[in-house]
This record gives structure tokens, sequence and C-alpha cells, in this order.
């Protein structure tokens, strides 16, 4: 890496050492695409050059099945669902509220509480008040997305617990990834470290350039990422 990135990389470091509420100055700030390209170069470094081989290693040597993630799509299909769809969409639902502006935190409550109601429809748990209670929310979610329009500055309390904030999003990206794997066991969790690393860059990303940087950068590592797939297939 030229002299020039490494200072990306010790903010991104700094950072890390102590996560702390950001507001992403854009792709418009000078320097952006600089900062960007240097995160992305480091992201990429460690991917490639320690954790897919780590991965390799272990699951060779316990004999771990292979993620079914890939084989879940049509190849006609799969570029676009994990290179364009899965980075918007996790983005958005893992690290889009990072910011604490409380539209945001808004829709994340009413995300988890929607996500609580359909899982008691599967489980038949109170099934009729489950599916009222989901239709309901749709607007009551929209409602106060409209009512919050005017409010930008994160509340005192989501700054103080920033830190913890970052970490449960990190971890919950992370542990995301198991069901990728036809059966779960304590054996993968260092099947997810690339996501947990992922989590990690992409988060100070968000939170120092914006959304659509995170995106970006998802997308490109996803598309390395099927590449070896499907060239190992």
């Amino acid at each position: 890496m030229s002299k020039g990135m490494f200072g990306p990389i010790r903010e991104f470091a700094a950072w890390l050492a102590r996560p702390q509420v950001l507001h992403p100055a854009g792709f418009g700030e000078a320097g952006a695409w600089g900062r960007w390209s240097a995160l992305l170069a480091l992201h990429l470094a460690v991917l490639l050059g320690v954790l897919l081989p780590l991965m390799a290693f272990w699951q060779h040597a316990l004999g771990l099945p292979q993620p079914e993630a890939f084989l879940k799509f049509p190849r006609g299909v799969l570029l676009v669902a994990v290179v364009i769809a899965a980075p918007i969409g996790e983005e958005i639902a893992f690290r889009g509220w990072l910011t604490g502006r409380p539209r945001s935190l808004w829709l994340l409550a009413c995300g988890v509480l929607a996500a609580a109601l359909l899982a008691a429809v599967s489980l038949h748990w109170h099934e009729a008040a489950a599916s009222l209670g989901f239709v309901a929310l749709v607007p009551v979610a929209a409602l106060g997305w409209w009512w919050l329009r005017g409010l930008t500055e994160p509340p005192g309390w989501f700054v103080a617990l920033f830190p913890a904030a970052f970490a449960a999003s990190t971890l919950a990206f992370g542990l995301s990834h198991l069901t990728n794997y036809p059966v779960i066991s304590l054996a993968l969790l260092p099947m997810v470290l690339p996501q947990l690393w992922a989590g990690l860059v992409l988060g100070f990303v968000r939170m120092r350039i914006g959304l659509p940087a995170s995106m970006l950068i998802h997308a490109i590592a996803n598309a390395v990422a099927v590449g070896f797939a499907l060239a190992s297939s």
C-alpha cells in the first residue's frame, strides 16, 4: 500500500479502539474516494490473505460442510441476488441505523417487532393476534417515519450505547451467516470470521463515508466470493 493509504487505516484502527457516532461525510468530501479505496484494499487483503485460507484449513481439518448460500439461487440470478440485492438489504438492516437518526431507530424497532410477529405466526403462537399485529404495524411504522422527519440528531442514550450497538450489529451480521450451512454447530463459528471482519470494516465505512460506500464495498467483496465459489465448483 502506498504511504497515503495508511492514513485511513490508522483512522479506522483508532475508531475501532473507541467506536463513536460519526456524521458520514459522503463521497463529496475531499479525499473520500481515496479513503474508500484504502479501506477496500485493506478489507480484501485481510479477507483473501488471512481469513479465506484460515477458513479453508479449518473446514478441511474438521470435515465441515460447504456453505449452501450460492446453491440457493440459479446461476442466472446469482449475481443479482448476492452482488446487488444482498449488499443493499444487509447494509440497510445491519448498518443503516448506526447513525442513530430517530427515523432509522424507529424503523429498526418496527423491523424487530415485525420479525417477532412473523416468527410467532410461523410457529403458530397466537397466530391470529400476531397476524393482526403485523398488519397494523405497517401504517404505524409509516406514521412514525413521517412524524420523526424533522429530527436528525441521535438521542443521547444512543450515543452513550453506540459501542454496544455497533458490537451487536457486527455480531448479528456475522452469526446470521451461519444459516448458510445445512446444520449449525459450534465448530462452524470460525467460518463466519470473514463476515465479522466485514462487519467491522463496513461499520466504519458506513459511519465515516456513508451507506452507499459500505454497500459498494460489500458488493465487491461478495463478487469476489462468488467468483471463488464458481471457480472451485
